[in-house]
């Protein structure tokens, strides 16, 4: 599916009412999605990250470290797969990695739901001293919210307080 980001404000009946964001493990990548999404999007749209294979029980250190400096607590996310989900029907399916858009596409052959993929660098890959792995993680969370507040039209929302 196409990789889309809308320029223009989306109508109401454009905006997604639920949105999955999908990874490999559910421990970077996707959770950071799902509280940003949260974040800027408040109460108004359902949201929800998975992983193709989640293992461990917490989200990866340095993804909630740099979630915490801009105010974000994904310290209490567990990994989910797709089984996890008490409701599996979304209007939006986000991919964040190659292997997660091709799980999606086979798993909503048969849902009405739109698919997107947004490449995203998986800052785990980085090495080398912490300074370079802190970097990485900010890059892709800096980039995620960039996406996020693009694609959903975060102006279309009031401000929540």
């Amino acid at each position: 599916m196409a990789n889309v980001l809308h320029q223009s404000p989306l109508t109401p009946a454009e905006m997604p009412h639920s949105v999955l964001f999908m990874c490999n493990f559910n421990a970077v990548r996707s959770p950071m999605a799902e509280a940003l999404t949260k974040f800027y999007c408040g109460k108004h749209i359902y949201v929800q990250s998975i992983g193709i294979r989640a293992e461990g029980d917490q989200a990866n250190p340095f993804a909630v470290a740099v979630m915490d400096e801009i105010g974000l607590d994904i310290s209490r996310h567990g990994p989910k797969k797709f089984a996890d989900l008490m409701d599996a029907s979304f209007d939006l399916v986000v991919t964040l990695s190659p292997e997660a858009q091709h799980k999606a596409i086979d798993l909503t052959r048969t849902l009405d739901c739109q698919v997107e993929y947004w490449p995203t660098l998986d800052p785990t890959a980085v090495t080398g001293n912490r300074d370079n792995i802190i970097a990485a993680f900010r890059q892709t969370r800096d980039m995620l919210a960039e996406k996020i507040k693009k694609r959903f039209d975060v102006a279309y929302f009031p401000v929540v307080s």
